[in-house]
């Protein structure tokens, strides 16, 4: 806690530390001024004082600033002036002056308020992610899970990826998916989404049965009063698993998202599903026939699942990011580790910023029981 709270003073003590700057150049400028010939007039410097102070201080500190500067130029005025007057110059000086420290304050308000109110969206935006999409916890069962969540906009950190787990009598069962479209409509989806897996994940239905209840609850969202005009355009990607606790194979059915990555003794393997249904939300247009792909689990795998979003990053030059050749040669086992390296790797390829939303999902199945 006292970290937090010598973070937060520096900045303020840094801010006094720079207000010496403009007073010292109102100093120079002052002594200046009185040394050199009459007809040199140094005083329209003074402006200068008040306008680099924005740059680290706040209105009253833009304010004073200002204050010292006039109360400089009126000094300067009168021991210049005939028997103590301030000659016209001065006076323009003076009120220059003045105009430019009132500007610069109610910048520096209007600044603060701004900012205040981003501060603000940004605790609303956290607060609706946190209830919307909460992290995974960090233990499944036998199995350990970390989750990340890079928004791309950074004044709005949720967007349309989702990604939830459910515990069952057997196993772990777990849905990523990705929303088409942004804004507020694909965060109701999402939200919509996640409430009826995690509504219908515990029941003791089949994995293709869970998967058709999802399409439906996607469909039955779509033809609500008003999204009538949105049927067959709006849909969802998504994979859901079935992780039994033992080391039998993974149960999977990929609705048209990208494919889970399983890496071992750093070796990644891409999961391609040799029938992916399509996205759920179309199934009323088409017949998914959903099919349940399995592969191999084993004690010591990473299964890392992710949304397009870490795929589709580019980097300057344009190329996408190669997620499956950069994680060749990983070794790390602990899943927050591991995502920690793969987020700061993916925002490196593009540049530390993202085009769109990626999430980013990593199981461990370790290789003894831990308790």
């Amino acid at each position: 806690m006292s970290q937090g709270l010598d973070g937060l003073h520096r900045p303020v003590q840094t801010s006094r530390a720079l207000v010496a700057i403009p007073i010292a150049w109102i100093v120079v400028v002052f002594v200046i001024e009185l040394l050199v010939p009459p007809h040199i007039h140094l005083g329209p410097l003074l402006v200068a004082a008040p306008a680099i102070t924005p740059l680290f201080g706040g209105p009253w500190t833009v304010g004073l600033v200002a204050a010292l500067a006039v109360i400089a130029q009126t000094v300067i005025g009168a021991l210049r002036g005939s028997e103590g007057l301030l000659s016209a110059n001065h006076e323009a000086q003076i009120a220059a002056l003045l105009l430019v420290g009132a500007s610069l304050v109610i910048f520096c308000v209007v600044r603060e308020r701004r900012a205040k109110e981003l501060t603000q969206v940004r605790y609303v935006s956290e607060t609706a992610q946190r209830v919307v999409l909460p992290p995974l916890p960090r233990r499944l069962g036998p199995l350990r899970a970390a989750s990340r969540y890079l928004a791309a906009e950074a004044e709005a950190r949720i967007g349309g990826d989702l990604y939830a787990a459910a515990r069952t009598t057997a196993g772990t069962r777990l849905i990523v998916g990705d929303v088409r479209g942004k804004g507020m409509t694909a965060v109701s989806d999402a939200s919509l989404l996640l409430g009826a897996f995690r509504v219908a994940a515990h029941r003791q239905a089949s994995l293709a049965e869970l998967v058709a209840y999802l399409d439906r609850s996607v469909c039955w969202d779509l033809m609500e009063p008003g999204e009538t005009d949105d049927y067959g355009e709006t849909f969802i990607t998504a994979t859901v698993l079935d992780i039994p606790d033992r080391d039998d194979p993974v149960q999977m059915i990929s609705c048209g998202h990208p494919p889970p990555i399983v890496l071992r003794h750093g070796r990644p393997t891409t999961l391609n599903a040799r029938c992916p249904a399509p996205p759920l939300g179309l199934g009323e247009l088409t017949d998914p026939g959903y099919h349940v792909e399995s592969f191999p689990f084993l004690p010591g795998d990473l299964l890392l699942l992710y949304t397009d979003g870490v795929t589709e990053a580019r980097d300057p030059t344009g190329t996408f990011y190669p997620l499956a050749e950069r994680l060749t040669g990983w070794t790390d086992s602990d899943p927050d580790t591991f995502l920690d390296h793969l987020r700061n790797d993916l925002l490196h390829h593009a540049g530390g910023h993202l085009d769109d939303d990626a999430a980013m999902i990593a199981i461990e199945r370790p290789v003894s029981p831990r308790v």
